[in-house]
């Protein structure tokens, strides 16, 4: 899975963000802030293809700015209707695992967004990915009203614990603003080198 550099201004964008509104109305305010960014940039949106919740915003929001808007989404949540009816493409895969890759191997970098566990999962499969250095693709977390300040905690956590590298931190940029997140994808290291040091027994 190893992936060529990316370039500091990304061709393509993946969104990961919830598929429910959340109860801060900001959020919503956020993900359509950032599809009107992502079109009026000329950068494609890579996201889960639903038409629901902050990601159904995000791609609203790109589509209404004239922007490029892929989904993937796997078969069982299209027939539920979740999908989104007005992409310019729908990958219709089988599995949530086919799912992650293919939003993976269409997207230069990943920007995060407040949402629940299965965005938490995306996450955290393209973060785990970084660290094994599988990949050099910026990940950049918008902290909405301090929604993320406890997985920051979490990460310096794990680290002062001793169970990750103090450079695996630099991995992920946590930023507050839409304004600052292509700078931080631009300032991100782009080196995918080896995982650090293991503790033998």
């Amino acid at each position: 899975m190893q992936t060529p550099v990316p370039p500091a201004f990304p061709a393509s964008l993946c969104v990961f963000c919830g598929a429910r509104f959340g109860t801060d109305p900001a959020a919503s305010d956020v993900a359509r802030g950032l599809g009107r960014l992502i079109a009026q940039q000329g950068i494609t949106l890579v996201y889960g293809g639903g038409g629901v919740g902050l990601m159904g915003l995000v791609a609203n929001a790109a589509l209404d700015g004239g922007g490029k808007v892929i989904g993937v989404i796997p078969r069982f949540l299209l027939q539920r209707e979740a999908g989104h009816p007005d992409l310019h493409e729908t990958v219709v895969v089988e599995t949530m695992h086919q799912r992650k890759l293919q939003m993976f191997e269409r997207s230069d970098a990943f920007v995060v967004l407040p949402g629940g566990i299965g965005t938490l999962e995306e996450l955290f499969e393209v973060l785990s990915w970084r660290t094994l250095g599988l990949h050099s693709k910026p990940i950049v977390i918008v902290d909405q009203g301090g929604y993320w300040k406890p997985l920051a905690d979490l990460l310096r956590s794990i680290v002062g614990r001793g169970f990750a590298e103090p450079s695996h931190l630099d991995h992920v940029a946590f930023v507050s603003e839409l304004s600052e997140i292509l700078p931080a994808i631009a300032a991100m290291p782009r080196e995918a080198g080896p995982g650090g040091r293991l503790d033998r027994v």
